[in-house]
């Protein structure tokens, strides 16, 4: 988070919440770490519920169904999302009783907005797709970089 731009108390908190949901899920083997990794080979384990269904509970990519978020939320414009589209987004996602994942989606998507908003408060459909191949924050951390050396 620091890396891409937020502030340090955001950071912190971001990875103690985000540490401590995934390590457990994401673990190899049945005892916990006490030091919360995060096993990336093991992330599609921690895939939570009322998410938007982009990647698959194998955690392969699902082209249809990231340009559905498109088709059916973006009525503005097609390639992009306001807020109020990404909230009816996250609404339309909801699955039944489960309030982790009806937050973890909130969280999730609100620092998606935050960080990759442009400047007329639209989340264009690339920088969403930078986000499911990861560019997004490769992009963030050198733009964060590059203004941290002309200070």
């Amino acid at each position: 988070f620091r890396a891409v731009g937020f502030g340090v108390f955001i950071s912190m908190v971001a990875a103690v919440l985000i540490n401590g949901a995934l390590s457990y899920a994401t673990s190899p083997g049945w005892i916990p770490s006490p030091l919360f990794p995060v096993y990336v080979t093991n992330i599609h384990k921690a895939k939570h519920g009322s998410d938007s269904e982009v990647y698959d509970t194998e955690g392969r990519f699902d082209p249809a169904k990231f340009d559905a978020i498109f088709s059916k939320y973006g009525c503005t414009y097609p390639d992009k999302l306001t807020y109020s589209e990404l909230q009816t987004m996250l609404k339309g996602n909801r699955n039944m009783n489960d309030f982790f994942g009806w937050m973890a989606s909130r969280g999730e998507w609100s620092f998606l907005y935050t960080l990759a908003k442009n400047k007329d408060g639209f989340i264009e459909k690339e920088a969403l797709r930078g986000l499911y191949d990861g560019s997004l924050f490769e992009y963030f951390e050198k733009q964060n970089a590059d203004s941290r050396k002309a200070r």
